[in-house]
């Protein structure tokens, strides 16, 4: 039970948010993730600087100080948080920032952390200001102060927490707020990836998957992969799905084209939903400027979507530029699609 006002009163219960205290090895759900810094491919000066500040929190035999990684989905930003675990050898707690609804939820997380301990929470831009306000003693000193009681028998009680580490991860930094933003020592920003390195990620998990495919095809998938790993593992599960359907022994130029153009991805990586995006700004709105509110409920998708997932790539790939009026589409995208 919790009572949340001005006064933070704060009534502990066993509502706490779900979370996992198993030790990180056994909560790599997907067994293509790495789970150390050498075998992990790409943000190479991510690497470099994570390597350095872990070697230097074990040698000092103190917790690894907060992370916070941001960027778009799909980029490794979970994966980095597994193998920060694993390398302090510590126990990795997963939560996310809708999960924790109430301060309860956050003291009672908290409180249950051992010495050392990673907890992660995903989308933290989504956590409540009255919750967010708990954290920053406990980021800071490694306390949580909260109230019980009300009026003439309130009480304030200092609760003293193991020191631990906190990883944030979230797709949309500008909505952090500066006193949370500032608590964390080390942030990194992960960048969509080159080729040349998702190349290197397909044959590693083909590797994984026993699947048999040389370098030309697995960079016909990296062609595909949008610059992010977590695609690029999703397209090749794609294609071995298809040769062990149609029973083909080798792959190809040819096989990945077809097993990926029943997926509706094309040689660029666009998805059926970007080409309905890029049809719709052309069709309907004479190629922009429009609004994405327009563009949202014309293709009847959420605005989050929209923004978070389909607009970043077709901006790289410059598609598409954002104006103060609105979205248009480029002469690139005209061309891509035909019209």
């Amino acid at each position: 039970m919790t009572k949340d006002d001005s006064n933070k009163e704060i009534i502990f219960s066993d509502n706490t948010p779900e979370t996992n205290f198993e030790p990180s090895e056994k909560l790599e759900f997907n067994f293509l993730r790495p789970k150390s810094f050498s075998d992990y491919i790409g943000q190479n000066k991510i690497i470099e600087s994570l390597s350095i500040a872990v070697e230097a929190s074990r040698k000092r035999d103190e917790s690894l100080d907060h992370v916070l990684f941001y960027g778009p989905p799909g980029l490794g930003k979970t994966t980095l948080s597994y193998i920060i675990s694993n390398q302090i050898e510590s126990n990795f707690i997963h939560t996310s920032g809708p999960a924790l609804e109430k301060p309860a939820d956050a003291v009672g997380l908290l409180s249950n952390l051992s010495s050392k301990d990673v907890l992660f929470i995903d989308e933290i831009h989504r956590i409540p200001k009255t919750v967010e306000e708990y954290l920053y003693s406990a980021m800071e000193d490694f306390r949580v102060d909260f109230i019980t009681g009300s009026g003439a028998f309130a009480k304030t009680i200092n609760l003293r927490l193991e020191s631990f580490t906190l990883v944030g991860s979230t797709t949309r930094p500008g909505l952090l707020s500066s006193p949370l933003r500032d608590r964390f020592g080390l942030s990194y920003h992960l960048d969509y990836y080159d080729e040349n390195d998702l190349k290197d990620i397909i044959l590693r998990s083909s590797r994984l998957l026993d699947l048999k495919i040389d370098e030309n095809s697995s960079i016909e998938i990296a062609k595909r992969s949008r610059g992010t790993p977590r695609i690029a593992n999703r397209l090749l599960r794609r294609v071995r799905d298809y040769v062990e359907v149609k029973n083909i022994k080798k792959i190809n130029t040819k096989v990945i084209n077809d097993s990926l153009e029943i997926e509706g991805v094309d040689n660029l990586g666009l998805d059926r939903l970007d080409r309905e995006y890029l049809r719709i700004i052309a069709a309907n709105y004479e190629g922009g400027p429009v609004g994405i509110d327009a563009i949202s409920a014309s293709l009847n998708e959420d605005q989050a979507t929209l923004s978070d997932v389909v607009e970043p790539f077709l901006l790289k790939i410059g598609f598409i530029i954002r104006t103060s009026q609105g979205r248009k589409i480029t002469k690139l995208a005209y061309k891509h699609l035909g019209i």
